[in-house]
This record gives C-alpha cells, sequence and structure tokens, in this order.
C-alpha cells in the first residue's frame, strides 16, 4: 500500500467542532466485513450487536491540560508551551513542544502565569521544534503539579478548532479516564456515556481497560510514499494481569473482543503472544499498522472517521478491508458524518 491510496476529496467543512450534545447520540456507521453492507445508526444503538460475555476494551488513558502560554525573559516574546512528557520528577524535567521555536535557545528562561508564578529554563535541544525544559518552582512536588495544570489549557486540536472553551475540559476526555499522560484522547471512547455504561452491565457485556499514553505522533504527517519507510512516535503503554486475564478469558469462550478505538488496537496488538493470547506488560510501542496486516485479538473495532492521509486510516482500512472503509468513507461524507475528534463513529464487525 502507497500513502496516496489513503487520500480522498474532502471538506474541511466535515471536520467536527464540537462534540454531540450527548455522547452516546453521535452518528454510527456500522460496516459489516462480510457481507458489505453499510447500516447507518445513533451510537447508543451498538449493543444491538453483541451480546453477553462479549468485551469491550476501553483505553484509560486520562488527557492533561499541555498547553501553556508564557514569555521570554527579557524580551516577553510571547511563547507556547506543548508537554509533551515529563522526564524526571525530582527535577522537574519536560519534554515540549515550543512555537515559536526559532526563538528559544538553551540557557533561555521563559515564565507563565500571574505575577511570573512559574518559571522554566531551556536545557536542551531534542529536535528541531522539541526542547526539554527544568521548572523551576519553589514549592512541593504536588503543588508544582497544581500549578503546572491550573496554568495549562485542554490540548484540543487547532485543526477542531481554534478557541478552546469550557466544555473541553469534560468532553475531550472519557468518562472512564483514570491515568493522567495522554497529550491527544482516545476519540472512539468518547461516545460512551454513563448510562451506556450501565446498559452494557445490564446486558452482560463485559470492560476491561488498558491504558496507553496517546501522543502528538497521531497527527503527525506521512510524508513517504512507501509505508514500509514511515516510522511512528513510541507511546507507552501499560496492561495489567487482570486486563490480560479478562481478554484470554472470553477469547477461550469463544466471544467477542471489541477495541475501541485505534489506541487499544495498537496496544492488542504490541502485547499479544505467537498464540493469540494477550500477555500482561509495560513498555513502549511504535507499531505502525497498513495493509496487509493479520489481527490476531479483535473481531470488531470502533473508530471515529479519520482525516485524510491518516495513520489511524490506515489502521482501520486494514482491519476492515482497503475497498470496504474506502466505499464507506464516501457514503460518510455524502451523509455528512462528523470528522476527526468530537466526529462521529464507525462500527466494524
Amino acid at each position: 500500500m502507497k500513502l496516496s491510496q489513503y487520500g480522498f476529496d474532502f471538506n474541511p467543512d466535515l471536520i467536527a467542532h464540537h462534540p454531540a450534545e450527548n455522547r452516546d447520540e453521535a452518528k454510527l456507521m456500522v460496516v459489516h466485513r462480510d457481507t458489505g453492507e453499510i447500516e447507518h445508526r445513533i451510537f447508543k444503538e451498538i449493543l444491538d450487536y453483541f451480546d453477553d460475555g462479549d468485551m469491550f476494551v476501553f483505553n484509560d488513558t486520562k488527557v492533561f491540560p499541555a498547553r501553556l502560554y508564557g514569555n521570554k525573559e527579557k524580551t516577553g516574546a510571547e511563547i507556547e508551551i506543548f508537554l509533551l512528557r515529563e522526564l524526571n520528577r525530582e527535577t522537574r524535567m519536560w519534554d515540549v513542544l515550543v512555537d515559536p521555536a526559532r526563538k528559544i535557545r538553551i540557557g533561555n528562561k521563559l515564565y507563565f502565569g500571574e505575577d511570573d508564578i512559574l518559571g522554566a529554563e531551556v536545557i536542551d535541544n531534542t529536535t528541531s521544534r522539541g526542547r526539554t525544559l527544568r521548572f523551576l518552582y519553589d514549592g512541593s512536588y504536588d503543588e508544582f503539579k497544581q500549578t503546572l495544570f491550573r496554568l495549562g489549557e485542554t490540548p484540543l486540536p487547532r485543526w477542531v478548532r481554534q478557541k478552546v472553551e469550557p466544555e473541553d475540559a469534560e468532553r475531550y476526555q472519557t468518562i472512564f479516564a483514570a491515568k493522567e499522560g495522554a497529550v491527544v484522547a482516545p476519540t472512539a471512547g468518547l461516545h460512551f456515556s454513563k448510562h451506556l455504561l450501565k446498559r452494557m452491565e445490564i446486558k452482560g457485556i463485559d470492560s476491561a481497560f488498558i491504558t496507553l499514553h496517546a501522543g502528538l505522533g497521531n497527527f503527525r504527517t506521512v510524508d513517504v510514499e512507501d509505508l514500509s519507510k514511515h516510522k511512528v512516535d513510541s507511546e507507552q503503554y501499560f496492561v495489567s494481569e487482570e486486563t490480560a486475564a479478562s481478554i484470554n478469558g472470553a477469547k477461550e469462550r469463544g466471544k467477542k473482543i471489541v477495541s475501541i478505538g485505534t489506541t487499544v488496537m495498537r496496544t492488542l496488538e504490541t502485547v499479544v503472544s505467537t498464540h493469540g493470547m494477550i500477555k500482561a506488560q509495560d513498555g513502549w510501542t511504535n507499531k505502525f499498522i497498513f495493509s496487509p496486516y493479520e489481527f490476531t485479538v479483535a473481531d470488531a473495532m470502533v473508530a471515529n472517521f479519520q482525516l485524510p492521509e491518516s495513520t489511524q486510516l490506515m489502521m482501520v482500512a486494514a482491519f476492515g478491508g482497503y475497498d470496504l472503509i474506502m466505499r464507506a468513507y464516501k457514503e460518510a461524507i455524502e451523509k455528512g458524518y462528523g470528522f476527526g475528534s468530537y466526529g462521529d463513529a464507525m462500527l466494524i464487525l
């Protein structure tokens, strides 16, 4: 498969700028791999396709307020910082992206918040845009973290909406988010409401949770035609003994395993053994899935509608079948489905 095969005519107006009024009332396209049939439903009707003992696997990562605005020492130049990951708790060192990067040098000091309550010193250039910062704060680690996150903003992708609104703090987060570390929300999980989870429980559909801290690499442009030459950023994952045992047990009983999102699928395909069983482990994955690929864990998958030439679209097409998924996307465009983080969803059976 080549990059150009994942391009399609796309009007940016199809990007959903706001979430559905109710989480579980977004549109749901249902794609049947065995027959090629495409149905149009409402997301809360997803349970119609599953039975007692089937298992939904969710990503319980929690998005933190990763975007900060500050000023450069002396010049006062406005600087935007995007927190990527904490490197060292004791020394308060973080990997960040800086904009505009050209104005920042090693040794520069940056200040954030009222009365410059939080400072930082640039101690390394890690990439062309990235830097390593040591934050300067006279207080305990907990006080520092609280201050850092209070000054931060929900990292809603710019292509969704330029201005972050109060609703984003809640809606750009799954209701089961528990483990802080993501700068990108696992968007397929955004459609699940408390009411829908309760209905799952009543119907006997089981849940399991992995953690994958999704990073900005999800939005990195693929700039090579030969997909085998593209490298994806590594992301940290955690799969517990309990989760591994639950998924393996469901598989052994012949029940359906449903991957809720591409981050879950990447994790499952990273930790699966040669015998098709899930292994409990923690680590980092840079697994890039595109056609042809033989999936070994999930029987079904939920994903939002992805942008052209994105790695997420490539994974979805690998799971659903290239021709069928591209036909489904054409139909989604014709019927006005919402694309992107706040967009509508597809269920592939």
